[in-house]
């Protein structure tokens, strides 16, 4: 039943080449200096008939398993004391775990003490099941019952490695060893239970080094070990399945995951338990596909935390999850605040790049990402206005975000930031976001320049603030303005405005203006023509800014308005821009603004 790897699909050869004759033409790779001969793949499993899991979807939460305080506590150069323990074990019980393997009592003194506070504090709700490790040695798990002593329910964790290596280069016994090992073991968590009074237990079984322990052998151990349990579907017993080393591709452990299924004694009354790690960088892939093949439970940490590379992440798992559309029954609405806490618990950072939750996960830089994300965001406030819904139950659909920031606790200035990488659609998507302003998509390029030049100066990222600077000092607060509007009078008539303005030229001139057009802009322009000042409109455009609606609006009333005009000048074009407390100011204040920026 168990066969040596598949054969490979046919190689396509090409014409031999500078690559040689093993490689396509286009392939100009050369053979490494590593030492790969010293490796071996391991034997894939061959799955009777067919393989199912491929077919399958999921669409539910398996039952989550935080090892953060037991597998996580023992790959830190600093372990936790009690206080830090604590703070991480409240998180986990205010997330939504349930299930959760506490420490390593009969190792440690910390986590025996952390136990015991546990207990008799009453610190662990009613719906919550704590788990204690013991290896399979009974000194060790005459200590693990004494620190469950008292406790309404637990479940005892039984482990020992079981495949070729370690038992012969690790503990030195047989096959038949560590079977009557893994008996005697069971046996003696029996007798302990029995004698534990009113602490209603579980047990939970792993033979450690699963993924590379001979199936057969591995299989007879997990039914000899169920059967000694009497596992029923009222106490079932937890059967865990451990990539302690991930030595192969996830597909070679969901095929060993569904043979064990298939074929596994008493499965009804096994809760069936992955625990990947992630020494190949793929235990997410592993236990996604652990659970198609038919696991019903993962153990992991909240972010990955491990011996070596790790354990599988938690946090990409569920979030994986949500992002299709499934409820993951755990809480990450405040994820920053939940990787604030681990951090301070394991005394290690959180990558910035750590899927959903690291600093940048969220955010883009490059322009063309920009540009589609500001559209998608857009296009979604359109799509719930039409709707008449609020945008947060509006189907979430936004170029290379996954999931909305906003449902993890992020918000959305983090979503785009600029530097020399960005483009247009980022500082329109900037500007709009953090001051409500809706700039022309030529003016936008226009400033895209003047940004790049000052990122490409500074060499560092432009916050929103700054950005503001670049924009303000450009278009809205010359140095050395050529002209300044003093004071100005409009009337409306169904012929059209008629403007009379008081303006100062630079050198302390004033001219007293009048005109008329079809609006203010258009009057001011035809009166600064008339005065010798050429001011040839050719675009004009305004809308409100609210202040309630965009907080970072420089002071000001409640509602402005912010105007665009665009003017010809000196053989080239030109854009202004103003903001005012009124819309006919504005759209004046804008014609003034090209002016100052035309004779700068």
């Amino acid at each position: 039943m168990f066969e040596t790897p598949l054969s490979p699909l046919p190689r396509l050869v090409f014409p031999s080449g500078p690559a040689g004759p093993d490689q396509p033409w286009w392939n100009t790779q050369r053979g490494s200096a590593m030492p790969f001969h010293r490796y071996r793949r391991t034997p894939a499993v061959r799955v009777p008939d067919h393989r199912d899991w491929p077919g399958r979807t999921v669409d539910r939460a398996p039952l989550w398993a935080s090892v953060d305080l037991r597998d996580g506590n023992q790959s830190l150069a600093n372990p936790m004391d009690i206080q830090r323990k604590t703070m991480l074990f409240d998180l986990l019980v205010r997330m939504g775990f349930k299930d959760i393997e506490v420490g390593y009592p009969s190792a440690s003194e910390a986590d025996f003490s952390f136990l015991r506070e546990l207990i008799t504090g009453d610190r662990i709700p009613d719906d919550v099941t704590i788990s204690v490790f013991t290896p399979a040695r009974p000194e060790l798990i005459d200590r693990t019952f004494e620190a469950i002593e008292g406790a309404d329910q637990a479940m005892v964790h039984l482990c020992h490695a079981t495949a070729c290596l370690w038992r012969e280069v690790v503990f030195q016994m047989t096959t038949t060893d560590v079977e009557r090992m893994a008996v005697t073991a069971a046996e003696h968590v029996l007798r302990r239970a029995d004698a534990a009074g009113r602490t209603r237990l579980r047990f939970e079984y792993s033979p450690e080094t699963f993924n590379i322990t001979e199936p057969e052998y591995v299989l007879g151990l997990s039914n000899a070990v169920a059967a000694l349990w009497d596992a029923s579907p009222d106490r079932p017993v937890t059967l865990n399945l451990p990539t302690t080393v991930e030595t192969d591709h996830p597909h070679v452990f969901a095929d060993q995951i569904e043979w064990m299924h298939r074929n596994l004694e008493r499965r009804e009354s096994i809760i069936l338990s992955v625990h990947p790690h992630n020494d190949r960088g793929t235990a997410v892939a592993s236990a996604e596909l652990a659970v198609l093949a038919g696991a019903d439970r993962i153990e992991g940490t909240l972010f990955g935390n491990g011996e070596r590379t790790g354990n599988v992440c938690l946090s990409t798992l569920a979030l994986n999850l949500f992002s299709q559309g499934v409820d993951p029954q755990l809480d990450f609405s405040d994820i920053d605040g939940i990787r604030r806490t681990v951090e301070a618990a394991n005394q290690m950072p959180v990558p910035a790049r750590h899927p959903y939750a690291g600093d940048l996960v969220y955010t883009a830089f490059s322009g063309t990402h920009q540009d589609a994300i500001s559209k998608g965001l857009r296009a979604m406030a359109r799509r719930a206005e039409e709707a008449g819904e609020p945008e947060s139950r509006t189907t979430w659909q936004v170029p290379y975000l996954p999931i909305d920031p906003k449902d993890v606790g992020r918000d959305y200035e983090e979503v785009v930031r600029v530097n020399s990488q960005s483009g247009r659609g980022g500082i329109t998507h900037v500007l709009r976001g953090s001051y409500g302003l809706d700039l022309p998509r030529e003016l936008s390029r226009e400033l895209a320049e003047r940004v790049q030049r000052a990122a490409d100066r500074d060499g560092t990222e432009l916050n929103s603030r700054r950005l503001w600077e670049i924009f303000s000092t450009e278009y809205l607060e010359p140095a050395d303005p050529y002209l300044t509007l003093k004071d100005y009078e409009v009337s409306h008539g169904p012929a059209g405005t008629d403007l009379r303005a008081l303006v100062t030229v630079r050198g302390g001139t004033e001219l007293a203006l009048s005109g008329s057009g079809a609006d203010p802009a258009a009057a001011l322009a035809r009166a600064l023509t008339a005065a010798g000042i050429p001011a040839d409109l050719l675009y004009l455009t305004q809308h409100p800014l609210t202040g309630s609606e965009h907080p970072r609006t420089p002071a000001g009333p409640a509602s402005r308005t912010a105007a665009y005009a665009q003017l010809a000048a000196g053989g080239r074009t030109w854009w202004g821009v103003a903001l005012a407390d009124r819309p006919d100011g504005a759209v004046l204040q804008a014609v003034v603004s090209v002016l100052n920026r035309v004779h700068a």
